[in-house]
Order: C-alpha cells, then sequence, then structure tokens
C-alpha cells in the first residue's frame, strides 16, 4: 500500500508550526539516516542531531529550539517523537481486512457476529460468543464459549481465546498470544498435587494491546483484570487473578505471579519478575532484570541485580562477593579490637 499526503495536511493534523512548501508531497517515514526525497523524519534524542546536517529527508519534525540552523523544509512540534507516532499511522503498510466471514471459519449457531466484522479462514467462533462491528479476527483464531471483543477489535492470526474472556474496544491481540488459559492452581494432599478448578475469568479494558506469545492466565474465582490502554509486549506471562492498573506498559519477558496487583501508569522493563500477593502502587517504574519480592507503595524508579561489566571485572567481584560473610566477621572482630585500645586508652588518659 502506498500513500501521497501534503506537507500542509500533515502540518494541519499535528498543529504544527511549517516551515517550508506546504504543497510538497510526503510518501513515507525514515529514519535521518536513511530517509529519502519524499520522506519525512523526527529528531528526538540529541545523539541523533549529528545526522540532520546531512539528511536528505523532504522534512523534518523539529522541536523549535533544535531548528536553528536547519535549512530545510520542517514541522516545529513541542514533541517530535509523540509526532511521528500519530502520524506513523498514515503510512502503515498493514493490511485491510473486508467485513465478510471466510468460508472456512466455523460459527456457532448461537454466536453473534456483526455483520460489518471480518473473519478470516479457519477460525472457530465457539457458542455465546460476541463479536462487535469493525473487529477483524485473523487466520486460524479460535474465541472460546461465551466471550465478547468489542468494537474495532483486531486479532492477528492464530489468536486463542479461552472462554468467558472479555475484550473491551480496539484492542490489538498479536499472534500466538493466549488469553484465558487455566492458571497455576494445585493444592497438596500429602505430597500429591490436587487440581483447583480456575473458575474466573479474564477482563481486558479498552485500547489493550498484547504482544506475540503473551499468555494472560484466568482467575481461580474472579477474572484476572487489565486495565484501559495497558500495552503488553512479547512473551509475558500474567498468571491468575493479576489485576494491572490504566495505561501501564510492560516490556518483553516480564513476568507477573499469581494475584498480584500493578497500579496505574506503571513501566515494566525487560525480563522483570514479580512475586506473588503484593501490591504495586501507581506511577513505578522496574528496570530491566529486576526482582520484585515486597510491595511497592511509593511511586518511583526500582532497581535490582547487577549490572553489565567486562567479564574479568565481574569475576573478581563475583569472587569478593563468596568472601563477604567471612570478611564482616573480620571487620566485626577489627572493630571490637579498636574499641577495646580506644577504652582503655582512655582509662590511662584519666589516670
Amino acid at each position: 500500500m502506498s500513500i501521497t499526503i501534503k506537507l500542509g495536511q500533515l502540518a494541519e493534523f499535528l498543529g504544527a508550526t511549517l516551515r517550508g512548501d506546504k504543497d510538497k508531497d510526503i510518501i513515507g517515514l525514515a529514519a535521518l539516516e536513511e530517509a529519502g526525497p519524499g520522506q519525512i523524519s523526527f529528531l528526538a534524542k540529541p545523539q541523533y542531531r549529528k545526522y540532520l546536517v546531512d539528511t536528505q529527508a523532504a522534512a523534518v519534525l523539529l522541536k523549535p529550539a533544535d531548528a536553528d540552523g536547519y535549512t530545510g523544509d520542517a514541522l516545529l512540534v513541542p514533541d517530535p517523537y509523540l509526532a511521528y507516532a500519530r502520524i506513523s499511522h498514515f503510512f502503515d503498510p498493514k493490511p485491510k481486512s473486508s467485513a465478510g466471514v471466510h468460508p472456512t471459519a466455523v460459527i456457532a449457531e448461537d454466536a453473534q457476529v456483526d455483520p460489518a466484522a471480518s473473519i478470516g479462514a479457519f477460525a472457530l467462533i465457539e457458542s455465546g460468543a460476541r463479536i462487535a462491528a469493525n473487529v477483524t479476527i485473523g487466520a486460524h483464531c479460535f474465541i472460546g464459549a461465551r466471550s465478547e471483543i468489542g468494537e474495532g477489535g483486531w486479532l492477528a492470526p492464530r489468536v486463542t481465546l479461552y472462554h468467558d474472556v472479555r475484550i473491551g474496544k480496539r484492542v490489538v491481540i498479536q499472534s500466538g498470544a493466549v488469553l484465558g488459559g487455566e492458571g497455576f492452581g494445585f493444592a497438596n494432599d500429602k505430597g500429591v498435587w490436587q487440581k483447583i478448578a480456575q473458575i474466573g475469568g479474564v477482563t481486558l479494558g479498552d485500547d489493550v494491546e498484547i504482544g506475540v506469545n503473551t499468555a494472560i492466565d484466568r482467575g481461580a474465582l474472579a477474572d484476572t483484570r487489565i486495565g484501559n490502554g495497558v500495552k503488553l509486549d512479547n512473551q509475558i506471562q500474567i498468571a491468575h487473578n493479576v489485576q494491572i492498573g490504566d495505561h501501564t506498559a510492560m516490556a518483553a519477558c516480564v513476568g507477573i505471579s499469581g494475584s498480584t496487583k500493578i497500579g496505574k501508569h506503571c513501566m515494566l522493563a525487560g525480563g522483570v519478575g514479580l512475586v506473588g500477593h503484593i501490591d504495586i502502587c501507581d506511577g513505578v517504574f522496574i528496570t530491566g532484570m529486576t526482582m520484585v519480592t515486597h510491595s511497592i507503595t511509593e511511586p518511583g524508579s526500582y532497581s535490582s541485580g547487577t549490572a553489565m561489566q567486562p567479564a574479568a571485572e565481574w569475576r573478581k567481584s563475583a569472587a569478593r562477593l563468596r568472601k563477604i560473610d567471612d570478611m564482616a566477621r573480620r571487620l566485626q572482630k577489627l572493630e571490637k579490637a579498636v574499641e577495646t585500645v580506644t577504652c582503655a586508652d582512655n582509662r590511662s588518659s584519666d589516670g
């Protein structure tokens, strides 16, 4: 798919200050160092300013303060990265689906599918499911009994929704994601594990996005809940009964244990792990590979673990760490010896 849009139209859409030719044709987006004639680019971080002088871009999204000395066409905006995000959808080559049901799809007689929905090849929709208008369900998707997908939802091929999964409006789910699988619940009976039926479901708010191969388990009793505007990257595990607040974002390979509650507007970087039955307050940022072992009650940034260093230095640090208990004991003995000598000196001075 190709699209051509005038620079002036982009300026109007963004509410930007136009500096240059409003009738210039824009046919795509690219990074500063890779952009060619007809493409628009953006400067979001200072380290990329070195590419601005020689860029071949037809126009650049810039902050007003960064426009000094740049002679090319530009759209001046407060936040170039946000402006780039907003116009990126004009140039998205993702194929558009037509309304209708593919002849190979299988739909239960009592399922409700809006005529404006698009149901792909070999999709299976079970009894009592409800599919709203302008929903796209990709090939080989499975929609379980009584599950619901709100208006404007988009499911890539091979998405699985078990029974009783309720999804809000404009939700995007990528391939391989599984929503509503059984939570990991077992009771121990004299060394033998007895399975606990997971009778809750999964509820997603509006404008949620879920990445490739991410799993959200159904609740044991009540639903696992994902709030409005939550963004989940690839290969994330969300266990049963978890609750995630509105507009929280998580990078790849985060793992959240059961019954943990995460607040609104939080950010979890890649590989973060959280134990179960803890609460994370609103406005928390957790850096990559952090292991969260207790509740967080104050907003802010949190980290754990050891940062990368050259291998030789790391081996030395690891060796020292193994000796830390011995070093602590020696230090305590030294402190006691110093205290004894100091006390003796004080007594001598008094005498």
